[in-house]
């Protein structure tokens, strides 16, 4: 089944519900010819996306997981889903396809929906994998291991805060940085702190975020990459970081919560089909 990019079955319902922490995101069992879950990564290969895949497997064993690096382009991609749809029943949907995106990226959703149209499968693409309060609780995570906040949320007012400001810095441009104001929030509430959002790549810069802080009197600043790490190139976020005397946390990587909710995007996706 061909369609053309504009016409893909991708998910309009979202599949947040399916993220709490004691439910299981995946059907324990699923039969043969289930469609493969398909992480989609920007960039042509990484440990970071090894990982997620690797977890995703070891933690559900029922699924069929596959790797496919949007470096190699729509059509190295297409020949990825059209070996997957060779394996299933002509007409049944054959992949779920999952961004390894925080956020809305529209270079990486285009790769992807090109992909789907020229292998002639059928497959679902789902949304990205944030906001979520899930990824503002890793950032909250990977800002503690640097020591750029406390790692519990008790709110003592008379234990100084390592920072007084954070920027969550994310990848995939304007769309991207507004879309992730509300993971600002949602760690701003963790912190008890100021938070602003900004792009790796575009405006709004992490030199604006700055000036936006230190406006309403933050000096001692942070930056929380929201990225996961194959989509960014995390050398400028060290370099934009040193420039405003910040200090920096560590990509989200293969932390437990970026699979879960893969995992849940997948589980999510087969709502009405297992």
């Amino acid at each position: 089944m061909n369609q053309s990019p504009e016409r893909l079955p991708i998910r309009e319902r979202s599949a947040r519900a399916t993220t709490g922490r004691h439910r299981r995101p995946v059907p324990a069992y699923l039969p043969p010819g289930a469609p493969a879950l398909v992480l989609a990564v920007p960039g042509s290969g990484d440990q970071v996306s090894a990982d997620v895949a690797g977890a995703l497997a070891v933690e559900n064993p029922q699924v069929d997981v596959r790797l496919a690096y949007l470096g190699d382009g729509a059509e190295g991609v297409a020949k990825q889903l059209s070996e997957v749809g060779a394996e299933r029943e002509k007409g049944a949907l054959a992949a779920v396809v999952v961004p390894l995106v925080t956020g809305p990226y529209s270079r990486v959703y285009r790769t992807v929906r090109e992909a789907v149209a020229q292998s002639g499968i059928v497959a679902i693409v789902t949304d990205p994998l944030g906001p979520h309060p899930l990824l503002a609780e890793a950032l909250h995570i990977r800002l503690a291991d640097k020591e750029l906040a406390r790692a519990d949320r008790m709110r003592l007012f008379n234990i100084a805060a390592p920072v007084d400001g954070v920027i969550v810095a994310t990848a995939g441009g304007e769309e991207a940085a507004r879309a992730a104001e509300t993971t600002a929030v949602l760690l701003a509430a963790r912190l008890a702190l100021p938070v602003v959002a900004a792009s790796i790549d575009s405006a709004p810069s992490i030199g604006d975020a700055a000036e936006r802080l230190r406006r309403i009197g933050a000096s001692k600043l942070a930056v929380a990459p929201y990225v996961i790490g194959p989509e960014a190139d995390m050398t400028k976020v060290a370099t934009a970081a040193e420039a405003i005397g910040a200090g920096y946390a560590d990509a989200l990587g293969a932390h437990t919560h970026v699979v879960q909710l893969a995992a849940s995007q997948f589980g999510g996706s087969l709502d009405d089909l297992f």
